[in-house]
């Protein structure tokens, strides 16, 4: 049992049964005797083993639960169903691309190949802002430089440069950049010139480069990179907002700062959220490999082949040796926030996690930041770290974000508009500046489904322009967060 607010020692919870001890808002509590050693079941699924008796009423949690030995029957594809599909199908109003892909925002992107060009693509964003021509161009939501921390340092070869490749090049692609300005600075490991023969950036119209070593150092670039963008801006307005069918959004799922709600109210929401989205033909993307861990069993069982459900087993054993060789463990989460919130071991988080992905069959299983092109629900590999799994997601294709959190994360993704989902009453009234919606409702009677369809109706006037409340308070500028693999040289 979950307590759905704060109990004190005594109080009733259910006839003939009272706590044991006061039990926290979100918190669980034993409805029978458990012994020590006894598996301990949450969602009709082990989340752990007591460490010691627990009685009736009693409060669960780190002080007397942990891991213990844990096995999973994958029973590969032996419960996907398919979803029946919609009979009116949504729209939104989108910018649609040569590529056939479909934006929700129209940005133009400064993508940056090293951390070396990150101040530079910064003041060339400043510049522009400083001089205020942007306003001449209504179709254009903003600027966006996309800087991060490597690009050099590294080997040019192997799967850490393989994953930033993708990644730079993902979001070179993705339909909320209405053009893009690649900066580098000249001598990098990542070099320009790969990117775009490797990956066909060559639309000039909508696609240009430069380095800083090259074009003759730091002010120089920015007087260029600014008279570039005022061209790119000029291409970019050409779009307008057309009719698109909801089959052309791709949404990233994420969840952070996860407590003892989310599992039931806003995880299970966007469950049916991303169904509604499957049904219309659409992509919903589940990632954080490191957060279904203990769950993945109930994904491989809904995998459409036993070739996809295998390729999700085989992330979660490189995940195992990866952790192993860097000295970590699989079971290192829950986080102390979560903790705080009630989670106690990974598997009662990533039993709760999972419940994004609804329950359409797993379609695909994809590298991280690997372009995705297959309808339906899939899985992209990445770790739990919100902005870095994110990161991945919308190098993927995803155009739009939807991320649930029980504790309050606040972050934005740009380009991507980011929905933000509270799991409980407490944190809408706390944060709501932040909170789009607000899916503690489920705990005062409304259903999952209601939820699910207030959601999906949001994703649609999102995608469509409206304005999340991430997007109002201008997050998104450091929020691009590659995963970085391998060793720093």
């Amino acid at each position: 049992m979950v307590a759905l607010q704060a109990l004190p020692a005594g109080a009733s919870l259910m006839p003939g049964m009272t706590a044991a001890e006061a039990i926290p808002a979100g918190h669980k509590v034993a409805i029978r005797p458990i012994a020590g050693g006894e598996a301990v079941l949450k969602y009709g699924q082990v989340i752990g083993v007591a460490t010691q008796a627990i009685a009736a009423g009693a409060h669960v949690h780190v002080q007397n639960l942990g891991m213990g030995a844990h096995r999973q029957d994958y029973g590969f594809g032996t419960a996907a169903v398919p979803l029946m599909p919609v009979d009116a199908p949504a729209s939104f109003r989108g910018f649609h691309r040569p590529s056939g892909r479909v934006g929700t925002r129209n940005h133009i992107g400064i993508l940056t190949s090293v951390n070396c060009a990150g101040s530079v693509a910064r003041f060339i964003a400043e510049e522009v802002e400083r001089q205020g021509w942007l306003r001449d161009f209504p179709n254009v939501d903003g600027i966006v430089p996309i800087v991060h921390g490597t690009g050099c340092g590294m080997s040019g070869k192997g799967e850490g440069y393989e994953t930033l490749f993708r990644t730079i090049a993902g979001y070179g692609h993705n339909p909320n950049f209405g053009a893009i300005l690649m900066v580098g600075l000249g001598c990098e490991v990542m070099q320009i010139p790969d990117l775009i023969d490797r990956q066909a950036l060559k639309d000039s119209a909508r696609f240009r480069y430069m380095t800083i070593q090259q074009t003759g150092g730091t002010r120089a670039t920015v007087d260029k990179g600014v008279a570039i963008l005022r061209e790119l801006a000029a291409e970019a307005n050409r779009a307008q907002r057309q009719d698109a069918p909801a089959s052309k959004l791709v949404l990233g799922m994420q969840c952070g700062g996860s407590d003892g709600y989310s599992g039931i109210t806003a995880n299970p929401a966007l469950g049916h959220a991303s169904d509604l989205l499957v049904r219309h033909g659409g992509i919903s993307i589940l990632s954080e490999t490191s957060e279904i861990y203990g769950a993945e069993h109930l994904l491989t069982r809904r995998a459409s082949d036993a070739a996809t459900g295998r390729k999700l087993i085989d992330l979660i054993e490189w995940w195992e040796d990866y952790t192993a060789r860097n000295f970590g463990e699989m079971d290192n989460n829950p986080s102390p926030g979560n903790k705080r919130g009630g989670l106690t071991t990974i598997l009662e988080k990533s039993l709760g996690a999972v419940a994004k992905g609804g329950a359409a069959p797993l379609s695909g299983v994809y590298r991280y930041a690997e372009p995705i092109d297959t309808p339906g629900f899939v899985f992209m590999d990445s770790p739990g770290y919100d902005p870095c799994s994110v990161t991945g997601q919308v190098a993927s294709g995803a155009n739009l974000i939807a991320f649930t959190t029980g504790r309050g994360s606040v972050s934005g993704y740009r380009p991507v508009p980011c929905i933000k989902l509270a799991s409980n009453p407490e944190l809408w009234r706390r944060m709501k500046p932040d909170m789009d919606v607000d899916c503690g409702e489920v705990l005062s009677g409304v259903t999952l489904e209601v939820k699910g369809r207030e959601i999906f109706d949001l994703m649609l006037r999102v995608a469509s322009g409206e304005e999340t409340k991430s997007e109002a308070q201008g997050f998104g500028a450091v929020e691009f967060v590659p995963w970085q693999i391998g060793a720093v040289m």
